[in-house]
């Protein structure tokens, strides 16, 4: 049998001990797997009482863990502290100067210096692996790179943040707004305290810009990414979107286009009878096109410490196994900033709500403001009267541009008789 992997763990949070729970758990079978046993020699955290559910014998202690990252007899380093700066980022850099192979969970770290990050592994033979870092417990990262390898993809369609999923899920199965459900996911802890980087489309933003590295083999480009998040998604749109024949989700999208590169995170009207729409809860799930294969779906657990550890083991056993390919399907300095299109630029149809005076002619005028920019209207709705003379109407389009979308929207608002910002979803139907 071959000598132990040796391996050194930065950070005991959530996925931190997860893994190390993980490697001595399963220790007998990753070693028949990888003919060599899988060893955490070292780990790093800030308190050392704590009980994490492991056993430190054998194992040493490091309150530094850039300088953990330095040390002696360590083969590999398992970044899990976070953060796209400050001590994670070093303790990356450090790793891989030491001649260390990195395993990374941390998205944020990828999105804004994967490129540099790859470079510098590549330059030094050695591995920069981050399955652990989208998607959760689901090999996308894997799937795309290698299982998808003949295909050239095209297009990407994901849930990928599970907060989201889990939120949206609850507002259309109790009818209850946003805000409350908010309040009980972070109850639940599925919500940080401060819910931001979840709800306004970050997370996702920043997975989503390094599935896009992936799939299409160019650089890294977090800037590029249209980002919005759910917090103006009511319980009135999702009821409306039911009775269309739709489910609201967030998605990641990632296209290639004659253009360029679109990349955007931003609620989605998603037709009731496709894949992602049944996709509930904490679950993620991801659509990659390919020319070959046509639709691909994966699906499963997006977070938790147990589908996060599992994704990092699987990355430790590639490299048990010496098993290496390029971060991002292609060698690092082949990768090429993509010609990013931006939101403008999106073709496809809208859902829009609007809350107007019940009065005689405000549709007329609602039609003339879409005439005018060349938006063709597919439906309206609207339920009955209002005591309060103000009333939901809901209309769909036919597919037009986001450009001209907007032109239109701006012109509505500013009608007397709409007496609020109207709400544009865009519809895609996968």
């Amino acid at each position: 049998m071959k000598p132990a992997l040796r391996i050194a763990v930065a950070g005991l949070g959530t996925v931190g001990a997860g893994t190390v729970q993980l490697l001595q758990r399963q220790a007998s079978l990753l070693a028949d797997r990888c003919g060599r046993r899988l060893d955490v020699v070292a780990v790093a955290a800030r308190d050392h009482g704590r009980d994490r559910g492991f056993a430190l014998d054998g194992i040493a202690w490091h309150d530094d863990p850039v300088a953990m990252a330095a040390a002696p007899d360590i083969d590999v380093v398992v970044e899990v502290i976070g953060g796209a700066e400050g001590v994670a980022r070093r303790v990356v850099e450090t790793a891989l100067a030491k001649g260390r192979h990195v395993v990374t969970a941390n998205k944020a770290l990828l999105a804004h210096h994967g490129t540099a990050l790859a470079r510098l592994a590549e330059e030094r033979e050695l591995t920069l692996a981050f399955e652990a870092a989208v998607a959760g417990g689901i090999p996308i990262i894997k799937g795309l790179r290698e299982g998808l390898a003949a295909n050239r993809v095209t297009a990407l369609h994901g849930i990928l943040n599970g907060t989201c999923n889990y939120i949206l899920t609850e507002m259309r199965q109790t009818g209850r707004d946003f805000g409350e459900v908010l309040a009980e996911a972070q109850a639940l802890g599925y919500a940080e305290a401060d819910p931001s980087f979840d709800v306004d489309g970050v997370d996702a933003a920043h997975k989503l810009s390094v599935l896009t590295s992936v799939a299409f083999g160019t650089a890294v480009d977090f800037a590029s990414v249209h980002i919005e998040g759910i917090r103006h998604i009511s319980a009135l749109d999702i009821r409306f979107a039911e009775e269309l024949g739709y489910r609201i989700k967030l998605l990641g999208i990632a296209r290639l286009t004659p253009q360029g590169v679109e990349q955007r995170v931003h609620p989605c009207m998603v037709p009731v009878e496709t894949p992602l729409a049944v996709v509930d809860g904490v679950l993620n799930a991801v659509v990659a096109t390919g020319d070959f294969v046509e639709k691909v779906l994966f699906e499963g657990r997006g977070a938790g410490g147990g589908p996060t550890a599992s994704a990092v083991v699987a990355d430790l056993v590639d490299i048990a196994r010496e098993r290496r390919v390029p971060c991002f399907t292609v060698p690092a300095a082949r990768l090429e900033p993509g010609r990013a299109v931006p939101m403008e630029r999106r073709t496809g149809a809208y859902y829009v709500r609007l809350m107007v005076r019940d009065q005689a002619g405000v549709l007329a005028d609602v039609a003339a403001a879409l005439r005018d920019q060349g938006v063709s209207v597919e439906s309206f709705l609207q339920h009955g009267r209002s005591p309060e003379d103000t009333v939901p109407v809901v209309l769909t389009t036919h597919d037009t541009d986001e450009a001209a979308m907007r032109r239109a929207l701006d012109a509505i608002a500013g009608l007397g008789s709409v007496v609020e910002r109207p709400t544009m979803i865009r519809i895609e139907t996968l």
